[in-house]
């Protein structure tokens, strides 16, 4: 039975992803451990970044931005999703609600700007390697992260204003696992079909645009590394970015399914499905991608690891 909470009429109840059953128990567990996963290995890819001056360059200047955009995406959504599994209890208020439709929204249209931003780095980085400590410069890195946060605080900000200013006077049962605003809006009743227009060119911008530059970006490293007379070189490139690129491919390919995909192609089962890629899993892929994959990150860890833990003076 829900807690007495759950039936007030002033909080949403979040239907959540699991039910109380042995095979939902096991996969929440397997959540739960992605989450603290993530949450380690985003903290410690930014003190990593943080305490070692050989990754004080502005590539993983941002790399450590997304780590942070990463692990305060998992602290949003999952720490009330495993409050309410747990203790059996499924509301939110309305505030609790508008906060993490403008943390998501923040956080997610922030991240599309970054990867953008971490796609041009790579362009100059390639294809002006002369150039690059004055194209790329600290004052343009601080730039291109504030207006990431900007961009996506803006977004966040208007869409959790409008999403609450429509009544709801009947059910406010909201099936998924946090306040999503197409899963909020779903329950209003009011006519939405300006704001979902509104927030379906929301989403061109914040997606399209990121990933518009991001292709560009990549177009042109291409024809760079094609040009490449050394076969050592062509590798070193293509190795530097498809740790990126596997990043892009999986987080905007996931949330474009969501915000951009005709609704008739998709259930709400599949939504959370989905859904958990962008907010959960894809936030603990980020550090392991980055450190599997690059040689000065793994330097670094060895470092860090004989230094505080194999080394004694």
């Amino acid at each position: 039975m829900e807690n007495a909470n759950d039936t007030t009429g002033i909080n949403f109840i979040l239907l959540g992803l699991f039910n109380h059953t042995q095979s939902h128990q096991f996969l929440f567990s397997i959540v739960l451990m992605t989450f603290l996963t993530s949450l380690m290995g985003n903290v410690f890819m930014i003190l990593l970044i943080h305490t070692d001056p050989r990754l004080h360059t502005p590539m993983y200047f941002l790399l450590s931005q997304l780590s942070l955009m990463d692990m305060m995406l998992v602290l949003t959504i999952v720490p009330k999703m495993a409050v309410n599994y747990l203790m059996n209890t499924r509301s939110i208020s309305p505030v609790g609600c508008g906060t993490q439709i403008f943390l998501f929204l923040t956080l997610g249209g922030g991240e599309c700007f970054l990867l953008a931003a971490m796609a041009y780095d790579r362009y100059v980085a390639i294809c002006h390697p002369l150039r690059y400590p004055i194209l790329m410069n600290q004052k343009l890195c601080l730039h291109m992260t504030a207006g990431s946060w900007v961009l996506g605080g803006v977004d966040g900000l208007m869409q959790a204003a409008a999403t609450l200013s429509f009544p709801y006077c009947h059910s406010r049962e909201i099936n998924h696992f946090f306040c999503e605003a197409p899963s909020v809006v779903r329950l209003a009743c009011a006519d939405t079909t300006i704001f979902e227009f509104f927030m379906y060119v929301c989403c061109i911008l914040m997606l399209l645009i990121p990933l518009s530059l991001i292709l560009a970006s990549y177009s042109l490293i291409l024809t760079a590394v094609l040009r490449m007379q050394s076969t050592a070189a062509r590798k070193k490139a293509f190795s530097t970015c498809s740790s990126h690129l596997a990043v892009v491919g999986l987080f905007f390919g996931t949330i474009m399914f969501i915000y951009m995909w005709p609704k008739s192609y998709h259930s709400v089962a599949h939504d959370k499905v989905v859904s958990t890629f962008y907010t959960i899993f894809t936030p603990v892929l980020n550090p392991l991608i980055y450190s599997v994959r690059n040689k000065e990150v793994k330097g670094a860890l060895r470092k860090f690891l004989e230094k505080h833990f194999w080394w004694s003076p």
